[in-house]
């Protein structure tokens, strides 16, 4: 693909995210959502791969009936209310299929079959775009209208996205599948703090756009594709291995790095409100997917295989390093001290 073709896609992508977060109209909403897809579509099937063309058609279909049903659930508001206003959604069906259209774009449990099938699809620049750049606009829209969605609806939904996401990404050997299911609990765990709080909304989201893309960014330098790269990807760098070890952990919530403090003040809000319940069950629905992250973790670090083997080994070339790679590192990891800052800033 040429510079210009993709300074182009890029810059679409980009335009119809702006479009749909500072709209308030559900038709310039919708035409920015029909905008970002149209524009990363080129870019996942930039590859001329039938994985890659398998990965860019159903992910059209997907974002395609999802969109539809966002047009749908808005007339069904503005035929009831006169209003075509985003924050007059307050007919009851239109926001349950509101809801259901934006969960399937997210990839929220049950409508989550596409987003590991696309991510392994691409290759690991565009899953990063998808897992990060890409949800932008569908929570930018649920964030304006979450006051007139249905709480328990929401909740369910964020119940089964950390369940689900954290068992199916135990069996996985692919990386881009397990960042795939990863996203997917994250996900819950960010739907259950926008039915509560928007600002920890807020918080959480960044942390989960950081993390995620300084994991992509190590996975990009180490070229590792599966958990047999990650195991021989020692020799060639291992300050970075070292360094995705701590993401790593980080991406599963252990104190005291950054990840922990979204999933601390989100069962500290569940808590404050009663629902001891909801929340003993987000907190053990971690559980699996700390054990898969532990198993990279293991797998990074501590079985460094001996030089007389019969696996193949990569060649050894030198990693090329990003300048932001550092400074997302240093934020995925260290940000727990000054968290009562950020979340005065955010405030």
């Amino acid at each position: 693909m040429s510079p210009t073709t993709w300074t182009i896609l890029i810059c679409t992508m980009a335009t119809g995210t702006i479009i749909t977060m500072t709209s308030h109209h559900w038709l310039l909403a919708w035409m920015g959502l029909e905008i970002n897809t149209l524009a990363i579509l080129p870019i996942i099937a930039k590859q001329h791969h039938p994985r890659a063309t398998e990965a860019a058609t159903k992910y059209f279909l997907i974002q395609a009936a999802a969109a539809a049903m966002i047009l749908f659930a808005s007339m069904l508001n503005a035929w009831t209310t006169g209003q075509w206003t985003i924050m007059h959604l307050q007919n009851q069906q239109a926001a349950a299929l509101f809801t259901l259209a934006i969960s399937m774009k997210l990839g929220l449990v049950p409508m989550h079959s596409w987003f590991p099938e696309v991510m392994q699809g691409s290759t690991i620049n565009t899953a990063l775009l998808i897992s990060t750049w890409q949800k932008l606009a569908p929570l930018s829209i649920i964030y304006m209208t979450s006051t007139h969605l249905n709480l328990t609806m929401l909740i369910t939904l964020s119940l089964l996205s950390t369940m689900v996401g954290g068992v199916l990404g135990l069996n996985q050997t692919q990386t881009r599948k397990i960042m795939a299911y990863s996203s997917i609990a994250h996900m819950g765990w960010l739907i259950m703090a926008l039915s509560m709080n928007l600002n920890i909304t807020t918080l959480t989201m960044i942390l989960y756009i950081m993390m995620t893309t300084s994991m992509f960014m190590t996975l990009l330098t180490s070229t590792a594709k599966s958990i047999t790269d990650l195991g021989l990807a020692w020799p060639n760098s291992p300050t970075m291995l070292v360094m995705m070890m701590m993401v790593l952990l980080s991406l599963a919530g252990l104190p005291p790095l950054s990840g922990f403090s979204p999933k601390w003040l989100i069962l500290m809000e569940l808590t404050k409100t009663n629902l001891t319940t909801i929340s003993t069950i987000m907190a053990l629905s971690t559980l699996p997917s700390l054990l898969f992250y532990l198993r990279l973790a293991y797998l990074t670090i501590m079985t460094t295989p001996p030089t007389p083997m019969t696996t193949q080994h990569k060649w050894r070339h030198k990693p090329k390093f990003t300048k932001t790679m550092p400074q997302l590192i240093i934020s995925t990891t260290m940000l727990l001290p000054i968290m009562p800052l950020m979340q005065n800033f955010i405030q």
